[in-house]
């Protein structure tokens, strides 16, 4: 397997102590498997003509005006303004769950929070953090600074899954929160009512934010490998559920099935991007599917 593949393994970035590095390590990785730079530029669109002046770039000449006026006349362009970005993370308990695999849902969506950081900022977009539970816990302005990805990181370094949460309704916050359209990237498992969950996506995209939900599993939540009797405990709640694994394992992947689905469709309605991950995955598909609906956008 080449090298360049096994920095996007989550099981090869735990062995990275640093977050800092760690961003680095999967951004570096990632960047080296394509065979073409995401790091073309900033969108430009065409703005207005001009007469042809000594020296302009004949590059920009429109051959058809002259042709038609037997006159120069170059294309001015107007370049778009950056995006502005914010990374969204869950700190619900229920993100802290591993059964076997080197990094948590947690551990996973923020090495992928500090990824694109790292990829926002060295293409100087503005990005700011987020993080919630119950409420919202904190909130880091959007910067474009260097030093931006050193406050971002330590913030995402210092944050612990624990208690309860509110996806639905701290949506709705943030909806009111942000008033400059930007880019809200979530991170989050999406264990709760998803008729909340959506009404907030609706509000965020009502208030012209763009969305991508990255919804992140435990690799066992979106395969169910147990077997005999099982002891099921919802870590937000304490509640406890002994079940038959093989008996329930089929109706438990339809009923998996059927939300991530729901999810998919209703951002789609919206006009909103969803991501479904699980923590045994490769980062670059997540990052991939963030480069594709940014450069979408722009």
């Amino acid at each position: 397997m080449p090298a360049i593949e096994e920095y996007l393994k989550p099981e090869v970035v735990r062995t990275v102590a640093r977050l800092d590095l760690r961003a680095r390590f999967i951004v570096e990785g990632f960047l080296s498997g394509l065979h073409t730079s995401p790091f073309q530029g900033f969108s430009v669109e065409f703005s207005e003509h001009r007469r042809y002046a000594q020296g302009d770039d004949p590059k920009l000449i429109d051959w058809l005006v002259y042709a038609k006026t037997d006159r120069f006349y170059v294309k001015e362009y107007q370049a778009e303004t950056n995006i502005t970005g914010y990374l969204v993370m869950d700190l619900s308990e229920s993100m802290g769950y591993t059964h076997r695999q080197e990094l948590t849902k947690f551990d996973y969506c923020i090495c992928l929070a500090a990824a694109l950081g790292y990829l926002m900022i060295h293409q100087q977009d503005p990005v700011g953090l987020i993080t919630f539970d119950e409420g919202i816990r904190a909130s880091l302005p959007a910067r474009s600074k260097r030093t931006q990805l050193a406050n971002v990181l330590a913030m995402l370094a210092g944050a612990k899954p624990q208690g309860l949460t509110e996806i639905g309704e701290n949506l709705a916050r943030i909806a009111a929160m942000i008033r400059q359209r930007s880019l809200l990237m979530i991170f989050s498992d999406l264990l709760t009512d998803p008729d909340s969950v959506i009404r907030g996506l609706q509000q965020l995209r009502h208030a012209g934010h763009d969305v991508i939900v990255f919804h992140v599993l435990d690799e066992a939540e979106a395969t169910f490998p147990f077997r005999g009797m099982v002891d099921l405990k919802d870590p937000e709640s304490g509640e406890s559920l002994v079940l038959d694994a093989e008996g329930i394992r089929g109706d438990y992947l339809e009923t998996l099935e059927a939300m991530c689905d729901r999810y998919e469709k209703e951002c789609h309605s919206i006009g909103a991007d969803y991501v479904r991950l699980d923590t045994s995955m490769r980062f670059d598909r997540a990052l991939v599917g963030y480069l594709s609906q940014r450069r979408a956008r722009f």
